[in-house]
């Protein structure tokens, strides 16, 4: 079967089972709930859908803390229901992406309590082990202020197991060929259920080496050709998309020259300068991250995102680059998460403005590569920061004006509703946005439309024309002679431009794919335009004769 790159011009929605939408009225999401909102997640125009970890599991980290890679978690359903959801999503023309969690599993999972119990079980070689405690414990922590150190001490198997994430999580031996071919065991029966690929987590850690004797691990990148060789094998269409925050010029290590590894990529380097443009609106370290991470083979992609599930990792960013932006999203301590992230949701970080709510979406949509949305951003959700690290950010849906904004009928939720102040569900939910022509939601719904009507982003290759000021970023996409222009002004004031196409054909019309303000050039070839305060513009470059024969711009 040949993959035919579906992938290229996505758009992919992210949502947590447990907080969407619970049918049964346990207070706890479900797959049955998660059906009935197949058709507003259609009706929104996404195309695939990512969902995070619904696997048996204590829930010790929302999930990730696997205990059965084959079922799923009774407070979700049953494997029936999974299947049953997988078939509704084809019928409706979605994918499905599933978190593969490989690097660890639950200190739960009958692996780890056979290794622990047994030296002679073959599941003992299938975590990483030590007798005494090795000297740098307390480096490579991943959840600085929480976590102390990446080996345990474990009582019954009289030896230190390592774990790079938290002490209930031991890490897997991925070098160990079972585990690599259980791990191909693995995403085989969820493609036979009907899933489209997989966001692997922690992917640099998966093909780490491990072991107490390991000064500098070594990254073992032929194994994700292994995993894609097998995807492709069994599914073609099926994808891998890697979290993996790593250095730009390291990225191609993961897609591979010929992009014979992972398929697709969170460009985490492109996200932090983002918001480092959004709170200094200076896009000038924007544009050096998106040409450092701009080479990819021709079937690799980026996946762009503005907020995930996690903290905003401000990792990468230079240390004043990185208080700008604390200080502009974050600046108080508990808006902060180990010592580098922020952990608000976006709406919240950006006041509420729907200006910049709408300037920041627009980017992200027009960024190199596949757009990536969170549930509930959609309609500019808050956060509770009354809640322990990251659940914060991953509150229940909000979907009406109902008790417990429609999410359950039960008066325990597995997480609170927001229900105070302006992000409360009395004022932020999904039923009067969609009864509002002007809502974000619609709003949304409108961009997402464009964006898939625009697969000259996805596919085509990029460039930069000068707009005279650092303040307004201006992009062109060339791709199968086609080419679309995107204006983004990053400040609150308003700013004029004049600049040239990068055609040798110097007159083109700027046709708006947004509204009716197209742009003619002048005589010598240039374009003049007005932004107003976080102002953008989405225009197809044509000819001046454009207009005159299309009715329906």
């Amino acid at each position: 079967m040949i993959n035919d790159l579906w992938y290229k011009n996505a758009v992919i929605y992210c949502l947590s089972v447990a907080t969407y939408m619970d049918a049964n009225g346990d207070g706890c999401g479900d797959f049955q709930g998660l059906m009935r909102r197949l058709d507003y997640l259609q009706g929104l125009g996404v195309t695939a859908i990512w969902l995070m970890p619904f696997q048996p599991s204590p829930c010790k980290d929302d999930g990730y803390d696997v205990a059965d890679y084959y079922g799923v978690n009774p407070r979700y359903g049953t494997l029936g229901d999974f299947v049953e959801f997988t078939h509704g999503c084809k019928q409706r023309g979605l994918r499905v992406l599933i978190d593969l969690v490989v690097n660890h599993t639950s200190n739960e999972h009958p692996w780890f309590q056979a290794a622990r119990r047994d030296p002679q079980s073959k599941y003992r070689d299938w975590y990483v082990w030590s007798k005494k405690k090795p000297k740098n414990a307390a480096s490579g922590v991943v959840f600085p202020g929480v976590q102390k150190s990446t080996w345990t001490y474990d009582e019954v198997a009289k030896a230190y197991y390592f774990h790079r994430f938290y002490d209930f999580q031991p890490d897997l031996n991925t070098s160990n060929p079972e585990v690599q071919a259980e791990i191909l065991k693995i995403m085989g029966f969820w493609l036979q259920l009907g899933v489209s690929g997989f966001r692997m987590d922690a992917v640099p850690f998966v093909i780490s080496q491990k072991g107490a004797k390991v000064a500098k691990p070594e990254e073992h990148y032929d194994m994700l050709r292994t995993f894609s060789q097998f995807l492709t094998w069994r599914e073609g269409e099926a994808i891998i998309l890697a979290e993996a925050n790593v250095l730009p010029g390291t990225d191609m290590k993961y897609f591979g020259s010929a992009g014979e590894r992972v398929q697709m990529m969170f460009n985490f380097e492109v996200n932090q300068h983002l918001f480092y443009a959004l709170a200094t609106s200076d896009s000038r370290p924007l544009v050096k991250a998106m040409r450092s991470t701009k080479s990819r083979p021709a079937t690799a992609q980026w996946g762009q995102f503005l907020r995930n599930h996690d903290e905003l990792d401000l990792g990468r960013l230079e240390v004043e680059q990185r208080e700008a932006v604390f200080s502009k999203f974050g600046p108080d301590p508990d808006m902060q998460l180990y010592q580098r992230g922020i952990r608000r949701r976006l709406a919240p970080m950006l006041q509420g403005d729907r200006r910049r709510l709408e300037l920041a979406y627009s980017l992200m949509m027009t960024l190199p590569g596949t757009p990536v949305i969170r549930y509930g951003d959609e309609i500019g959700m808050g956060d509770d920061l009354a809640l322990r690290e990251r659940n914060c950010a991953r509150t229940p849906m909000q979907w009406s004006t109902e008790p417990q904004a429609g999410f359950t009928k039960s008066d325990h939720p597995v997480l609170r509703v927001i229900s105070d102040g302006p992000y409360g569900f009395q004022h932020v939910n999904v039923a009067d946005q969609r009864r509002d022509p002007n809502s974000l939601l619609n709003w949304m719904e409108r961009i997402v439309r464009m964006r898939k009507e625009v697969p000259e982003i996805g596919w085509g290759d990029f460039s930069f024309v000068s707009a005279g000021t650092p303040e307004v970023l201006v992009m062109q996409y060339s791709w199968r002679n086609n080419s679309v222009l995107c204006v983004h002004n990053l400040s609150g004031q308003p700013r004029e431009i004049r600049f040239s196409l990068q055609f040798e054909e110097k007159q083109c019309m700027l046709a708006n794919l947004l509204s009716d303000d197209h742009s003619q050039p002048d005589r010598g070839g240039k374009h003049s335009m007005l932004l107003e305060p976080y102002g953008y513009r989405w225009f197809r470059v044509c000819g001046l004769d454009y207009l005159l024969k299309r009715s329906d711009i």
